[in-house]
C-alpha cells in the first residue's frame, strides 16, 4: 500500500512535467488537432505515467508515448497497435486481465508487470532528442526506487535499452566493462536485475513480421521465469544490490538514431 502512495504521488508530479518545451508544444498540439477518427474525444496531452503492478518483478520500458495512443488515452501502450500486441502477450501469458487496451477506465489490470516509458511524452515522429532523454532520465531513478521488487527489465528497442543501460550505471548496479549492445533476445545480468532487450511493438516491426507473437512470447515467458527464479542475482533487490556493485561512470545518454 505504501508503495502504491509513493507512486501515485510520482505520477501526480511527472503529468505536472513540463521540462521540454518541443514536446509539449507537440503533445498540445496533436491534443488540440486530433486525429479524425477520433474527433470526439478529449486527449490526454501531457506525459503519461507508468502503469500495472507496484509489486511487480517484471519492469518493462518502451520508448514513448504514441501521439494518438497514449497521449490520446493517458496510459501507456493503450490506444493503438502497439499496445494490442503488447497486451495480447501479456494476457496469454496471464500476466493482464483482458487482452485489449482502449484506455484508462477500461478495467485493465496487470499481474507482476510495471510497464512505463524512457520519454514521457510524444516526440514528433516518434524520435526523441537526447537532451529530451536525458531530461526524463531522473523520472526512471524514482520510479526504480519505488519499483523494489522489479528484478527483470524487459528493454523495448534499442532507446528503451540504452535508457536502462544508463540507469542501471547510475543505480551503481551495471557489471559491464563494456557496454552491451542490443538485440532481440540480448541479456544483461547487473547487480539484483536481469535486463532483456526485445525489438519494440511498434507496428514497424510487427507488421512486417520482424517481431512475431511468436517470438515476443517466448522473449516475456523467459523474463517471467527469470522473474519468478529465487537465484540470488535475481533474489536481491536493486536497491541492496547496488550497495555492494561497484560504482561505475555514468554514462552518457546516447542519441536515439533509428531504433529497432
Amino acid at each position: 500500500m505504501v508503495k502504491r502512495h509513493v507512486l501515485q504521488a510520482l505520477e501526480a508530479r511527472l503529468v505536472r512535467c513540463r521540462r521540454c518545451p518541443r514536446l509539449v508544444a507537440w503533445c498540445q498540439e496533436v491534443a488540440r488537432e486530433k486525429r479524425r477518427s477520433y474527433a470526439h474525444e478529449s486527449y490526454w496531452g501531457k506525459p503519461v505515467p507508468g502503469f500495472g503492478d507496484p509489486e511487480a518483478a517484471m519492469w518493462m520500458l518502451g520508448l514513448a508515448p504514441g501521439a494518438h495512443g497514449a497521449n490520446r488515452t493517458g496510459r501507456v501502450f493503450t490506444g493503438d497497435r502497439s499496445g494490442d500486441f503488447l497486451y495480447s502477450a501479456l494476457h496469454r501469458l496471464g500476466l493482464a486481465s483482458q487482452a485489449h487496451s482502449v484506455g484508462r477506465d477500461d478495467g485493465m489490470r496487470l499481474k507482476d508487470v510495471w510497464i512505463s516509458a524512457a520519454v514521457r511524452c510524444a516526440p514528433p515522429g516518434n524520435k526523441p532528442q537526447p537532451d529530451e532523454i536525458e531530461a526524463c532520465a531522473d523520472w526512471l531513478d524514482r520510479e526504480c526506487a519505488a519499483l523494489t521488487r522489479a528484478r527483470v527489465w524487459v528493454a523495448l528497442g534499442g532507446i528503451a535499452w540504452d535508457a536502462a543501460l544508463d540507469l542501471a550505471q547510475r543505480r551503481g548496479i551495471a557489471r559491464f566493462a563494456a557496454r552491451p549492445k542490443f538485440a532481440h533476445g540480448a541479456q544483461v545480468e547487473l547487480a539484483g536485475v536481469h535486463l532483456l532487450g526485445s525489438y519494440h511493438v511498434s507496428q514497424q516491426n510487427t507488421f512486417t513480421g520482424r517481431l512475431t507473437p511468436q517470438m515476443f512470447d517466448a522473449l516475456l515467458a523467459r523474463a517471467h521465469q527469470l522473474a519468478r527464479s529465487p537465484t540470488r542475482a535475481a533474489s536481491e533487490s536493486p536497491t541492496d544490490a547496488a550497495r555492494s556493485a561497484p560504482r561505475s561512470r555514468s554514462a552518457r545518454p546516447r542519441g536515439p538514431g533509428r531504433s529497432p
